[in-house]
């Protein structure tokens, strides 16, 4: 690769990162004022949504469309916010790449006031020259009423779904977490 190619492919990859960046702001946005269209436009054709607690699974946009349609249904106002963002390019393909996002949500479910810290796990694909969720999981660290905040990290079922309570998706089912317990008998 000579000089240029490479102060090229870094340019490219330098406004990528703004433009994936930007993605997530976009997301939460549109979550926020329910806005399908703005929605549906940051996803492939083919993307998919997932969760490791299966709250959220979808394939295609028509699914993702139903899925956010069930959602904001019964949600409220709510405010998404996102913090830090890893994005690492795919060396073989400059269309391609993946990152972490970590983030958080002000959400009223069924008219109860909840917060939620969550981390998305993306792969991003360029189409048309547009930075696209290819695949977005999203894992809970907790989803709860805020009654409930003050005391919820002390718990295991930290994610409150209408009237079920399920495990939180992390950080308990991390490989490093689990060997951290078992190193340190803790």
């Amino acid at each position: 690769m000579t000089d240029i190619q490479n102060l090229i492919r870094r340019i490219d990859q330098l406004e990528s990162r703004n433009a994936i960046t930007e993605l997530g702001t976009r997301y939460a946005m549109a979550c926020d004022e329910h806005n399908m269209p703005a929605l549906l436009a940051l996803f492939t054709d083919d993307a998919e949504f997932t969760s490791p607690s299966g709250v959220m699974q979808a394939t295609g946009k028509a699914e993702i469309e139903a899925m956010f349609i069930r959602m904001f249904k019964i949600r409220g106002p709510a405010y998404h916010w996102t913090h830090d963002h890893i994005i690492e390019f795919d060396q073989q393909n400059p269309d391609k790449a993946h990152g972490i996002v970590l983030s958080h949500a002000e959400t009223s479910p069924d008219g109860e006031g909840s917060l939620a810290a969550m981390k998305y796990e993306d792969h991003y694909a360029r189409v048309d020259g547009k930075w696209k969720y290819a695949h977005r999981s999203i894992h809970f660290l907790y989803y709860t009423p805020i009654s409930e905040y003050g005391q919820i990290l002390q718990r295991k079922d930290r994610l409150v779904v209408g009237d079920k309570r399920l495990p939180a998706d992390y950080p308990e089912a991390l490989s490093c977490w689990q060997e951290f317990i078992k190193t340190h008998n803790t």
